[in-house]
């Protein structure tokens, strides 16, 4: 297996980047309107924009996505960064490629001055959860939202 690449997304990449996106909603029994993934990607395209997002190549070929949004926070001088979409192919899956995804979070938003990151998943997420419990803490909020 030829070696990980993780980088930033550029313009050239929007092909790679849509079926795992696609994959991404599909895997949470998610669709949205084709007007707000080519938001999203045009959001993660622009630098005065908070999002990012970087994909992990082995060869040509993109194998993960991970999305991650920088926000002022009341509890800290320094941004948070919010880890929202992180992806794996099923091929890939069980391979490191999703801590290394997260790694390079980590990195990039230390390097940009962020104080934390912080994420969230399903509760059925099992496979996700083990993972995660190695690399991060887990605080033991629980989230409550509504729709608006």
């Amino acid at each position: 297996m030829s070696q990980l690449d993780i980088r930033r997304v550029s313009a050239d990449d929007h092909a790679a980047w849509l079926p795992l996106w696609h994959a991404y909603l599909r895997f949470y029994n998610t669709e949205l309107p084709e007007a707000v993934s080519q938001s999203t990607w045009q959001r993660l395209l622009d630098e005065r924009e908070p999002t990012h997002a970087a994909l992990a190549w082995q060869g040509d070929t993109a194998v993960g996505l991970v999305h991650f949004i920088y926000h002022r926070s009341n509890w800290s001088i320094e941004n948070s960064c919010y880890l929202q979409d992180l992806l794996v192919t099923e091929q890939r899956r069980g391979t490191g490629v999703g801590r290394q995804l997260i790694e390079f979070v980590y990195a990039t938003a230390k390097t940009d001055g962020c104080c934390k990151v912080h994420w969230l998943t399903h509760e059925t997420n099992a496979t996700a959860i083990q993972l995660y419990e190695r690399i991060a803490e887990r605080p033991g909020y629980i989230q409550f939202r509504k729709a608006l």
